[in-house]
């Protein structure tokens, strides 16, 4: 099968099911396995954030939206040349990966998988469907997964619960959506500002403050953790306002923000640093 991944999760997910070898072409975000890298790249960012701090790239965004631009440009002719078994893109976000509607009407008569997880029970399931799909056998892989999230939570009730705030972005600061707050609940940290099953917005520091966290948790999407560390820093006083024992700074790029088999390392890392 020859496969286009529009999503660095479903791209991780392939390699991890041993099926890396049917990929063709990625996106530009996809950069884990680094055998992902040596692969054609078929998207492109169009706006240029390189340059932008936290507060810039809120704001260039949401005038993209505003205005009704993409973030992304997709190299449909590029894919079609390819001649692809199945593109697999996504419906959860249009700012973290390119979106299957962007796309749809100009792959028309090639298989597509639209991923669409709010939960970790959605992300398992969302990887049984690629490998099945794929003619791959996800059993080994998810037991593998499923004795981890197990492990990990058995550790974090050994500790109790701690009260905590995860942001996913923190200027402004975005609460925790989607599968996160699962993780969350896993690795026994109660987040009064989460919410489970829905998409992260944004809140102000005054929000966060009054939550009175324990424990505050960056990790900015699409930041690797020293980038993170760097944007934390424009926002100290922020930061220390709220008056959490400890503060943990994290890469939301490479564990959180995918939905993919690294969600359990996310959980791990949650659990050591609670």
């Amino acid at each position: 099968m020859r496969i286009v991944s529009l999503l660095p999760s479903a791209t991780e997910t392939l390699f991890a099911l041993g099926l890396g070898s049917q990929l063709v072409a990625v996106t530009h975000e996809c950069d884990y396995p680094a055998e992902a890298a040596s692969l054609p790249i078929v998207t492109r960012s169009t706006l240029g954030l390189e340059d932008k701090d936290s507060g810039g790239i809120e704001a260039a965004v949401a005038l993209a939206a505003a205005e009704g631009r993409s973030l992304y440009e997709v190299d449909t002719e590029a894919i079609r040349d390819l001649h692809p078994d199945l593109v697999i893109a996504q419906d959860v976000c249009r700012v973290c990966a390119v979106s299957a509607d962007q796309v749809a009407d100009d792959l028309v008569g090639i298989s597509m998988i639209r991923q669409h997880p709010h939960s970790v029970a959605d992300v398992l399931a969302d990887i049984e469907e690629v490998a099945a799909a794929c003619g791959g056998d996800a059993a080994p892989l998810m037991a593998g997964l499923r004795a981890r999230l197990d492990a990990a939570s058995r550790e974090a009730q050994r500790h109790g619960l701690v009260r905590g705030v995860f942001l996913e972005w923190i200027d402004p600061p975005y609460r925790a959506g989607h599968w996160t707050p699962d993780l969350l609940t896993l690795a026994g940290i109660e987040d009064p500002l989460a919410r489970a099953g829905v998409p992260s917005i944004a809140l102000s520091w005054a929000d966060v403050v009054a939550a009175h966290p324990e424990l505050l948790i960056l990790a900015p999407c699409g930041f690797n953790r020293d980038r993170a560390l760097e944007e934390a820093a424009l926002v100290q006083t922020n930061i220390n306002a709220v008056g959490a024992a400890r503060v943990v700074v994290l890469d939301g790029s490479a564990y959180f923000n995918r939905p993919g088999p690294r969600l359990v390392d996310s959980l791990e890392q949650l659990v050591a640093n609670r």
